[in-house]
Protein backbone atom coordinates (compact mmCIF):
# COMPACT_ATOMS: atom_id res chain seq x y z
CA UNK A 1 0.00 0.00 0.00
CA UNK A 2 1.17 3.31 -0.58
CA UNK A 3 2.68 5.36 2.14
CA UNK A 4 -0.04 8.10 1.13
CA UNK A 5 -2.61 5.74 1.28
CA UNK A 6 -2.56 4.30 4.35
CA UNK A 7 -5.08 4.95 6.71
CA UNK A 8 -3.87 5.67 10.25
CA UNK A 9 -7.10 4.95 12.42
CA UNK A 10 -4.96 5.23 15.71
CA UNK A 11 -5.42 1.68 16.36
CA UNK A 12 -1.36 0.74 15.85
CA UNK A 13 -0.82 3.04 18.59
CA UNK A 14 -1.39 0.26 21.16
CA UNK A 15 0.92 -2.64 20.69
CA UNK A 16 0.77 -6.01 22.76
CA UNK A 17 3.97 -6.02 25.21
CA UNK A 18 5.98 -8.83 25.03
CA UNK A 19 7.69 -10.04 27.97
CA UNK A 20 11.49 -10.66 27.26
CA UNK A 21 11.46 -9.67 23.59
CA UNK A 22 14.66 -10.29 21.79
CA UNK A 23 14.86 -9.03 18.10
CA UNK A 24 17.21 -9.58 15.63
CA UNK A 25 17.70 -6.07 13.60
CA UNK A 26 19.89 -6.96 10.00
CA UNK A 27 20.98 -3.24 8.32
CA UNK A 28 22.56 -3.15 4.48
CA UNK A 29 25.65 -1.10 4.72
CA UNK A 30 24.75 -0.08 1.31
CA UNK A 31 22.62 3.52 1.17
CA UNK A 32 23.66 3.95 4.57
CA UNK A 33 22.79 7.00 4.96
CA UNK A 34 19.00 5.74 4.46
CA UNK A 35 19.73 2.29 6.20
CA UNK A 36 21.33 4.31 9.55
CA UNK A 37 17.99 6.31 9.91
CA UNK A 38 15.80 3.15 9.12
CA UNK A 39 18.17 1.49 12.02
CA UNK A 40 17.78 4.41 14.03
CA UNK A 41 13.58 4.76 13.50
CA UNK A 42 13.55 0.86 14.21
CA UNK A 43 15.23 1.07 17.97
CA UNK A 44 13.61 4.36 18.53
CA UNK A 45 10.28 2.89 18.22
CA UNK A 46 11.14 -0.45 20.69
CA UNK A 47 12.39 1.99 23.18
CA UNK A 48 9.28 4.57 22.89
CA UNK A 49 7.39 1.00 23.12
CA UNK A 50 9.03 0.42 26.60
CA UNK A 51 11.80 -2.21 25.27
CA UNK A 52 15.13 -1.99 26.87
CA UNK A 53 18.40 -1.64 24.30
CA UNK A 54 19.30 -5.46 25.03
CA UNK A 55 16.10 -6.41 23.28
CA UNK A 56 17.46 -5.65 19.79
CA UNK A 57 20.83 -6.87 18.21
CA UNK A 58 21.80 -5.31 15.44
CA UNK A 59 23.89 -6.65 12.54
CA UNK A 60 25.66 -5.27 9.54
CA UNK A 61 26.09 -7.00 5.81
CA UNK A 62 27.44 -5.26 3.01
CA UNK A 63 24.08 -5.21 0.91
CA UNK A 64 20.61 -6.10 0.42
CA UNK A 65 21.02 -9.27 -1.19
CA UNK A 66 22.96 -10.60 2.00
CA UNK A 67 20.02 -9.35 4.18
CA UNK A 68 18.55 -12.83 3.65
CA UNK A 69 21.28 -14.63 4.34
CA UNK A 70 22.12 -13.56 7.92
CA UNK A 71 17.97 -13.57 8.37
CA UNK A 72 18.36 -17.25 7.31
CA UNK A 73 21.19 -17.98 9.78
CA UNK A 74 19.73 -15.64 12.96
CA UNK A 75 16.96 -17.84 12.44
CA UNK A 76 19.26 -20.74 13.00
CA UNK A 77 20.21 -19.33 16.39
CA UNK A 78 16.75 -19.76 17.87
CA UNK A 79 18.13 -17.06 19.83
CA UNK A 80 15.33 -14.47 18.52
CA UNK A 81 11.44 -13.81 18.46
CA UNK A 82 11.73 -11.83 15.24
CA UNK A 83 13.85 -10.69 12.74
CA UNK A 84 14.14 -7.24 11.04
CA UNK A 85 16.02 -6.86 7.31
CA UNK A 86 16.43 -3.31 6.74
CA UNK A 87 17.18 -2.23 3.33
CA UNK A 88 17.74 0.14 0.17
CA UNK A 89 17.57 -0.25 -3.15
CA UNK A 90 17.40 3.17 -5.46
CA UNK A 91 16.62 2.77 -8.88
CA UNK A 92 19.49 3.16 -11.11
CA UNK A 93 20.23 3.06 -15.23
CA UNK A 94 20.43 -0.60 -15.19
CA UNK A 95 18.38 -3.70 -14.69
CA UNK A 96 20.61 -4.18 -11.45
CA UNK A 97 17.78 -2.72 -9.61
CA UNK A 98 15.29 -5.34 -10.30
CA UNK A 99 17.45 -8.52 -9.72
CA UNK A 100 18.28 -7.24 -6.12
CA UNK A 101 14.63 -6.16 -5.46
CA UNK A 102 13.44 -9.78 -7.03
CA UNK A 103 16.24 -11.61 -5.30
CA UNK A 104 15.51 -10.39 -1.38
CA UNK A 105 12.17 -9.77 -1.85
CA UNK A 106 12.18 -14.05 -2.88
CA UNK A 107 14.31 -14.90 -0.19
CA UNK A 108 12.88 -13.10 2.80
CA UNK A 109 8.97 -14.58 1.20
CA UNK A 110 10.47 -17.92 1.27
CA UNK A 111 11.87 -17.69 4.89
CA UNK A 112 8.58 -16.37 6.15
CA UNK A 113 6.92 -18.89 4.78
CA UNK A 114 9.42 -21.95 6.01
CA UNK A 115 10.39 -20.67 9.00
CA UNK A 116 9.40 -20.58 12.89
CA UNK A 117 9.84 -17.30 13.32
CA UNK A 118 9.11 -13.87 11.28
CA UNK A 119 11.33 -12.45 8.98
CA UNK A 120 10.45 -8.58 8.67
CA UNK A 121 10.90 -7.36 5.23
CA UNK A 122 12.25 -3.52 6.04
CA UNK A 123 13.69 -2.87 2.67
CA UNK A 124 13.15 0.49 0.80
CA UNK A 125 12.77 -0.28 -3.44
CA UNK A 126 12.33 3.51 -4.29
CA UNK A 127 13.15 5.14 -7.68
CA UNK A 128 15.18 7.99 -6.69
CA UNK A 129 17.13 9.29 -3.35
CA UNK A 130 14.35 11.42 -2.50
CA UNK A 131 12.19 8.96 -1.70
CA UNK A 132 13.88 6.96 0.11
CA UNK A 133 14.59 9.37 2.36
CA UNK A 134 10.82 10.63 2.39
CA UNK A 135 10.31 7.06 4.35
CA UNK A 136 13.53 7.24 6.23
CA UNK A 137 12.44 9.15 8.98
CA UNK A 138 11.11 12.21 6.27
CA UNK A 139 7.77 13.38 5.14
CA UNK A 140 6.34 9.84 4.88
CA UNK A 141 7.54 8.55 8.33
CA UNK A 142 10.05 6.45 8.91
CA UNK A 143 9.80 2.35 7.33
CA UNK A 144 12.06 1.53 9.74
CA UNK A 145 9.61 2.36 12.97
CA UNK A 146 6.77 0.38 11.03
CA UNK A 147 9.18 -2.52 10.70
CA UNK A 148 9.56 -2.26 14.49
CA UNK A 149 5.92 -2.24 15.20
CA UNK A 150 5.71 -5.37 12.62
CA UNK A 151 7.89 -7.34 14.41
CA UNK A 152 6.16 -6.74 17.92
CA UNK A 153 2.62 -7.90 16.42
CA UNK A 154 3.83 -10.81 14.35
CA UNK A 155 6.11 -11.95 17.58
CA UNK A 156 2.55 -11.77 19.64
CA UNK A 157 0.81 -12.97 16.72
CA UNK A 158 3.48 -16.03 16.90
CA UNK A 159 3.02 -16.45 20.41
CA UNK A 160 -0.55 -17.28 19.99
CA UNK A 161 -0.07 -19.62 17.39
CA UNK A 162 1.88 -21.61 19.27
Amino acid sequence: MATELKQNDGSDKTLPKIRDLKVAIVAAEWNSKITDALLQGAIERLHDEGYPDSCADVFRVPGTVELTFAASRLIDTDMYDAIIVLGCVIRGDTSHFDYVCQSVTQGITQLNADGDIPVIFGVLTTDNEQQALDRAGGRLGNKGAEAAECAIKMTCFNLICD
